[in-house]
């Protein structure tokens, strides 16, 4: 393989698809384990008005850090448990 080959391979390596949402803290009674609503807002199909969506997410916190409230940033990653397929990357803004 020329080093011409190899620079290609590295190039088209597929770039990280993971996704990342913000959203609010709905619980933390769980160990290392948040609940985190996320709001989505949408088009209605048929009356053009925009709804609103609420999803909960399940997600790893591993030192525990956010409570009740706060707004946080997640992100996608391999299922961690049943439920838990995201992760705490940062809290935004700390609940007052």
């Amino acid at each position: 393989m020329s080093e011409s080959e190899s620079v290609e391979m590295e190039s088209s390596t597929r770039p990280n698809r993971r996704k990342f949402r913000e959203g609010t803290v709905v619980s933390s009674s769980m160990d290392k384990t948040l609940v985190v609503a996320i709001i989505e807002r949408v088009r209605h199909p048929r009356y053009k008005k925009t709804v609103q969506r609420t999803k909960k997410l399940y997600v790893h916190d591993e030192n525990n850090e956010a409570g009740v409230g706060d707004s946080v940033r997640v992100a996608e990653t391999r299922p961690l448990s049943r439920l838990k397929r995201w992760r705490l990357v940062e809290i935004v803004e700390r609940a007052r």
